[in-house]
């Protein structure tokens, strides 16, 4: 399902209803994909919470982000995308996600935080790109709004500075390397997990994508 900019960035609010659930949560908790669960505290993502994602070009931070929605939408939840350009449906097929069960906003331009924000009315998780460094307002609304109506507000970043507000999770990056067998094949990727939730640092490494496009542990 997707919505662009300028006329169908309007529609978020539409979409917001259209996807909010009847019913109350009935958990505090939202699954993640396994290889994923050593990241987190509580091995799954805490509605409610912030979470991070920040590596440089090419490191897997959008892949990442991605990999976050997998598990929720197979189990039924509801997930958004705002401002990826081109969001690589055919990529998260293959790790796994339901993508009838995803909202897509790919060019809210200026708007990509309204748009975030009317979104976090009815969907479960949240992912964000934001398209620069985030102005400690926005953020904190953005934060506080999560908080208020139980979703998991997802942000790709390429700094962890360039969200100034202290997430509840930080998923940093920090190698990254293409393994080829005349062409790209996986991508191995190790990845630290910080932040006001996470009561000692973990590190994790995986194939982000591994053979098959999907997500698994790497040795």
């Amino acid at each position: 399902m997707f919505a662009s900019s300028p006329e169908r960035t309007a529609r978020a609010a539409e979409l917001a209803v259209a996807i909010r659930p009847t019913a109350p949560a009935a958990t505090r908790r939202l699954p993640v994909a396994d290889p994923l669960t050593g990241l987190l505290p509580d091995g799954a993502l805490r509605r409610g919470a912030s979470v991070v994602v920040a590596g440089t070009p090419g490191m897997g931070a959008t892949s990442l982000g991605l990999a976050l929605l997998v598990a929720p939408t197979a189990v039924g939840h509801w997930g958004a995308v705002v401002g990826l350009d081109d969001p690589g449906v055919v990529a998260m097929a293959e790790l796994g996600v339901d993508l009838r069960r995803v909202v897509f906003v790919p060019r809210p331009r200026g708007a990509w935080a309204m748009a975030a924000a009317e979104l976090l009315e009815g969907a479960d998780v949240v992912v964000v790109r934001p398209p620069a460094r985030v102005a400690h307002t926005a953020a904190r609304r953005l934060s506080a709004r999560a908080r208020d109506r139980a979703v998991v507000l997802v942000v790709l970043v390429e700094h962890v500075d360039d969200w100034p507000v202290p997430p509840d999770v930080t998923l940093t990056l920090t190698q990254a390397e293409w393994h080829t067998g005349g062409r790209l094949v996986a991508r191995r990727t190790e990845v630290r997990s910080t932040g006001r939730r996470v009561t000692r640092s973990r590190r994790v490494a995986l194939w982000l994508p591994d053979v098959e496009g999907g997500v698994t542990e790497a040795a």
